[in-house]
């Protein structure tokens, strides 16, 4: 991996940003017009099945994806091996999960839970070849190409989805879309990305990158059971339709965050990687995007917090009201991911992976233990649990980068306070708007419009650090744009 630039990063997040907000932003649209056209029951029933297709995911696309982006001189060997290794392991998972579809549908009393897992799990074959993809796109900061596979996909499965919702095909629209969806990012992928696997493969390499990967695997396996048991418990205690209200809740927060958020750090970490022997540049590096994203992602949790009820309600309808509670507890709780996953890039950049799995055993441990003491008060309180996991695992987190970068956690907190404060003085005011008897419509407006206005005039009044690298930096983009184009117009 050649030395990353700031030119480069920019570039980089600017491409991750437009296929993380194209993408998803379109993907938002059809879900609400598939929420309008379906019943909460239906989703339900996808999420059930997505907890077991996504367990299954984890030893298809984890541990190795990462390791091929850290090792700086991964080269055609390691590729190939690793993405015929994955094609096995695919195919191993897809028949185990076909076989136990029957028992699954039984576990929570849905039959028609069997067909749609079979067809849903064909998935792990596309993401066993997408995994491949975007380590060679990360490795050579091309995001530019997902840019376009994404939003093509997502597009036509949309549309799909869309179709067979209103000709009243139910819980198969969601399963149409997916399917299609996937397929398509992997089809494009293939035509855009150079990348072809040759027939080798070396058991070598294999162990090489499983010694780096195998902790990354388990950790995110950890991650996901613990991020998913509570919708399998939701749905074996009550009903899908409370866990379509419980994922719906989740759906909004999730949405900004991991566009924002997600797309800094996948620049992040090749560029920390790139910069891991340089251990005062990796500080540097990570101060930097934690005061960032939390100066954006804060007002936007806030903010969504507060105007969740009108929004639900214009945007998914009345009938989707019990999704409300729960949006604004998850509010909360992704307010945080800044501060978890620039730690987690740093210390997985920094090649301690064993690390990384020590730090998700003790989290997932202190997770159970919360969700044990909340189940018996019900559905909202264990949502609040995955608040009060969150806020702990902050300090959990931070913990290892006092001693790998000499950064603690009351940094940390110091350099993202003024953001918080001000997000919710924000919150406070977009609140009061509230007051006022107006439309739904019209009170969202000028609760965004006020709350924009409100939270950048106060953050140049007291001259916020990050507000000022952010404008900086825009200028910065805009001026090489700017100097790219007169070059080129010069050479005509």
């Amino acid at each position: 991996m050649s030395g990353v630039t700031k030119s480069n990063i920019l570039s980089s997040l600017f491409w991750k940003l437009m296929e993380r907000g194209g993408t998803q932003g379109i993907q938002f649209v059809v879900m609400i017009l598939l929420a309008r056209l379906l019943l909460p029951e239906d989703f339900g029933l996808i999420v059930l099945v997505a907890v077991f297709i996504t367990l299954a995911g984890v030893f298809v696309q984890s541990g190795f994806n990462t390791a091929l982006i850290q090792k700086k001189d991964a080269d055609e060997v390691d590729f190939s091996t690793i993405f015929f290794l994955n094609l096995v392991v695919a195919t191993v998972l897809y028949v185990i999960l076909f076989f136990m579809a029957p028992l699954i549908a039984t576990f929570f009393d849905q039959l028609q839970l069997t067909l749609v897992l079979r067809i849903l799990s064909l998935t792990l074959f596309f993401g066993s070849i997408n995994s491949i993809q975007n380590a060679v796109i990360a490795r050579n900061m091309q995001f530019k190409k997902l840019f376009f596979s994404s939003l093509g996909s997502v597009v036509v499965s949309g549309i799909i989805g869309i179709v067979m919702a209103y000709a009243n095909y139910g819980v198969w629209a969601l399963v149409g879309q997916q399917l299609t969806n996937q397929f398509l990012v992997t089809a494009i992928l293939w035509f855009t990305v150079k990348w072809r696997p040759k027939l080798i493969f070396s058991i070598v390499r294999a162990r090489s990158l499983f010694s780096f990967g195998w902790k990354l695997m388990v950790s995110s396996l950890i991650d996901t059971m613990d991020t998913n048991i509570r919708s399998l418990l939701i749905g074996k205690m009550f009903s899908p339709s409370i866990v379509g209200f419980y994922s719906r809740g989740e759906q909004f927060p999730n949405l900004l965050v991991s566009n924002i958020n997600g797309s800094m750090q996948s620049v992040m970490f090749p560029a920390l990687a790139s910069q891991q022997e340089n251990r005062s540049r990796v500080k540097e590096m990570v101060r930097r995007s934690i005061v960032t994203s939390s100066f954006i992602i804060f007002p936007m949790m806030v903010g969504l917090a507060v105007i969740a009820e009108p929004l639900v309600k214009l945007l998914l309808t009345d009938k989707w009201l019990p999704t409300v509670p729960y949006l604004q507890i998850f509010c909360a709780a992704y307010a945080l991911w800044p501060i978890h996953t620039v730690n987690l890039q740093a210390i997985n950049a920094l090649g301690r992976s064993d690390i990384f799995l020590k730090l998700e055993i003790v989290k997932k441990i202190l997770g159970l233990a919360i969700l044990g003491i909340t189940i018996p008060f019900g559905v909202h309180v264990m949502a609040l649990g995955v608040v009060i996991t969150g806020f702990l695992s902050t300090f959990i987190n931070a913990y290892p980068n006092l001693i790998l970068l000499n950064y603690s956690i009351q940094e940390q907190w110091k350099d993202i306070m003024p953001s918080l404060l001000l997000s919710l003085v924000m919150g406070l005011v977009v609140f009061s708007i509230k007051l006022y008897a107006m439309t739904a419509v019209l009170t969202i407006i000028i609760q965004i419009f006020v709350g924009i206005v409100f939270y950048v005039v106060l953050a140049k009044l007291f001259k916020l650090e990050c507000f000022t690298y952010l404008v900086l930096t825009l200028k910065d983009m805009l001026g090489s744009k700017k100097n790219t184009k007169l070059i080129e117009n010069n050479e005509v």
